[in-house]
């Protein structure tokens, strides 16, 4: 069986490497046209994926070949689409390009074929939108082609190791569109499990996401009540944590792909069905994480006032400001919105990120800085504060 993975991202080319190494043949499709030839040169586009290289370089333009063109995806016998889903001003969710993505495979799709959804969406997506559009383009209904939804549980930095040992789960939107769903994907997903519906499916990576956002909120108040008290936090966590414990760690907030998104798919549902009341603990929880940023902004405008200079001549360095540390991503970057919000209350801000070069800092119309050369450097992933040379505060 020939398959397709539409979408070559941080999420769809592992996978697409992953099912190549399995022994299929997989014809990947994706519009950048400079990754596509990459690929197809043995090259691999995402460098900072560690184990990735090594199975491009052995299957791009080979077992694993990339184009623009959807046509030449029509000879698969199975579609697997990983495109972005993100939400718009108002976050309701943007189908936009999930929709382009699934009306494409819809105009190709013949009797017996897979469908397979990859992209976190809210529940019932698969079930209703994906299917109509299937349905309207192709001609035909469910039970003459199949359609399951699978959720990427991968995380940028571990893909690899992920696709190949972490729980992965999948579900038809109906009994035999699962299994023949579950057959395919368990010949390259080694921990995979099998669940009653689409709509199950959708809605495991919705509450995990929702869970880690509600639980970094409770780090955050946790923590800002530790320091109020003058108790350390750290240590306290430390003992806290056991069996039937497990709190994340503070942060300047919650960015990503992922988190920040996958609530408000929830929220969203219940205000459309007139149960608000329902969503209250994700609402407050999203609250909480983005507001961060104006607390450790209070904190080190607090710290500068320690140093013998006007506010507007202080040097602050912020020492990172991708969403994670690790991944060269600036996707709804609290630290980065931290930065911005220093900028705007008028103090001079410089920028260092291991992931980014000094020109790289500058495009992004920011100012590149040494962190031993600010007065005030201030590190989001250690959460620390120092003063010079002087100890943390």
């Amino acid at each position: 069986m020939d398959i397709s993975v539409i979408g070559l991202g941080k999420a769809g080319l592992p996978l697409a490497a992953i099912i190549a190494d399995s022994g299929f043949n997989v014809t990947g499709i994706d519009l950048d046209s400079k990754k596509c030839e990459l690929i197809n040169s043995g090259e691999n586009p995402i460098p900072e994926e560690p184990g990735l290289e090594s199975l491009i370089k052995k299957y791009g333009g080979k077992s694993l070949r990339a184009f623009t063109d959807y046509c030449s995806a029509s000879n698969c016998k199975a579609y697997i689409i990983i495109v972005p889903l993100f939400i718009n001003e108002f976050r309701e969710p943007d189908f936009r390009t999930l929709k382009g993505a699934v009306k494409s495979v819809g105009k190709m799709l013949k009797k017996g074929d897979l469908v397979v959804v990859e992209t976190t969406v809210p529940p019932l997506t698969t079930e209703e939108l994906v299917l109509r559009w299937l349905e309207e383009e192709s001609g035909m209904h469910l039970g003459e082609f199949y359609l399951a939804h699978s959720p990427e549980r991968i995380m940028s930095g571990n893909c690899i190791s992920r696709l190949r040992e972490f729980p992965k789960v999948i579900g038809g939107v109906d009994k035999k569109s699962g299994i023949v769903a579950f057959e395919m994907y368990r010949k390259f997903i080694p921990n995979l499990h099998l669940v009653s519906s689409a709509r199950v499916a959708e809605f495991v990576k919705n509450i995990e996401g929702c869970y880690r956002d509600v639980n970094i909120a409770l780090a955050n108040e946790l923590y800002k009540i530790a320091e109020e008290l003058g108790i350390e936090f750290y240590e306290s966590r430390e003992h806290a944590n056991h069996e039937y414990c497990h709190l994340l760690l503070p942060s300047t907030g919650v960015g990503g792909h992922c988190i920040p998104v996958y609530p408000w798919f929830l929220i969203k549902e219940m205000e459309r069905k007139g149960k608000d009341e329902f969503a209250d603990l994700l609402r407050k929880s999203r609250e909480i994480n983005d507001k961060m940023i104006e607390y450790w902004a209070n904190k080190i405008v607090i710290a500068c006032l320690k140093i013998d200079k006007p506010l507007n001549k202080i040097t602050i360095c912020i020492k990172g400001i991708t969403y994670r540390k690790g991944v060269k991503e600036l996707f709804h970057s609290r630290n980065m919105a931290l930065a911005k919000l220093l900028a705007d209350k008028g103090f001079r801000i410089s920028i260092y990120d291991e992931m980014f070069t000094r020109e790289e800092i500058e495009k992004l119309g920011l100012a590149w800085g040494d962190p031993d050369l600010a007065d005030l450097t201030f590190d989001p992933f250690d959460l620390k504060i120092k003063l010079n040379a002087q100890k943390n505060v």
